[in-house]
């Protein structure tokens, strides 16, 4: 016997899911990133979905999954700081004052080379601690609490600080519970989301809609520009921002930052990375390099014209070649 069909999503939700939409998800210990992505496509019957931010198979906490035009802004997640709480095992007893102050040595700027099993090519980088604490300490099993820059190995930083206190360590546990301004309470589990999916399509949709976040969401938590008619059209035809096209910036920033650009209606436009310090925006050249364009062409017409070219100058008749003999002997 046949299975009966599936019911289609309420078109409130389609509507969502068509104008790009990010969950956030829950992630528990055991599957990959990849995996769990891949089931939330599936639930949704979505022909595409991607996360940002990867977590290892035997790490837990909040996976961001994008669909739709949300792919596009998956880059933007990445330059959110990212909030831990480690388990991390030293391999004999240390005392509490002793790893509070090597706690406070690894708070700021250090050195990191990503681990062994980790899928990016191992070089020496900087990254950024914002905040370390420790919050338990059992003989030689602690709980810490940590905000660092996206790209930190937590699994490092164990090593690390296990080496500073002279008995080594690794970490035994793990669990993201911030990303930016979003934190693991509104994160959903995977099978709650399956039972909302459900009772969508029986009919009920409030609590999937409240689970479907809109683009807006992640990119007015980034410094925000507004530009100009004509500067926007160029924009989206391939351009980058000249402080000549900007109409208002909200948000400062310095060069290298990720900004946001709107179009004159206040809809998004492109990403694009500052050249320029957000207070000395003025001046000729570019100031903002849009990395991707977001804005739909059609929208955006032209308003330049090529120049036109001079005629071609009558170039004297050149006779035809005689014709070459036919290799067939025909």
């Amino acid at each position: 016997m046949a299975d009966d069909p599936v019911p289609p999503l309420p078109p409130e939700v389609a509507a969502r899911l068509r104008a790009g939409t990010f969950l956030l998800i829950d992630k528990p210990r055991g599957p990959s990133s990849h995996q769990v992505t891949a089931w939330v496509r599936d639930l949704l019957g979505l022909p595409r979905a991607g996360h940002a931010g990867t977590l290892d198979p035997n790490v837990s906490g909040l996976l961001w999954i994008g669909a739709g035009p949300a792919l596009k802004l998956l880059p933007l997640l990445l330059e959110f700081p990212k909030r831990y709480v480690a388990v991390i095992d030293f391999h004999a007893t240390v005392r509490r004052p002793a790893v509070e102050a090597v706690v406070r040595e690894f708070t700021g700027p250090i050195f990191q080379t990503p681990p062994v099993r980790s899928a990016v090519r191992r070089r020496r980088r900087v990254r950024v601690v914002h905040r370390l604490e420790l919050l338990e300490l059992d003989r030689s099993r602690a709980l810490l609490d940590a905000t660092v820059d996206s790209g930190t190995y937590i699994r490092s930083l164990a090593v690390d600080l296990g080496d500073a206190l002279g008995v080594g360590g690794h970490m035994a546990e793990l669990r993201r519970t911030e990303t930016g301004p979003f934190s693991e309470t509104a994160a959903i589990r995977l099978d709650t989301l399956a039972d909302a999916i459900h009772r969508a399509r029986a009919g009920a949709p409030e609590e999937l809609l409240g689970r479907l976040h809109p683009l807006d969401e992640v990119w007015r938590a980034f410094p925000r520009v507004t530009v100009k008619p004509g500067a926007a059209s160029a924009i989206v035809h391939g351009a980058d921002l000249a402080a000549g096209g900007i109409a208002r910036v909200d948000g400062s920033f310095g060069p290298g930052a990720s900004v946001v650009l709107l179009d004159p209606s206040g809809q998004l436009l492109a990403l694009g990375t500052a050249l320029r310090d957000s207070a000395h925006l003025n001046g000729p050249g570019w100031a903002i390099d849009a990395t991707r364009v977001l804005g739909e062409v059609a929208r955006f017409p032209p308003t330049w014209r090529s120049p036109a070219l001079p005629p071609r100058k009558a170039s004297a008749t050149v006779p035809a070649p005689p014709p070459a003999p036919d290799p067939t002997g025909g």
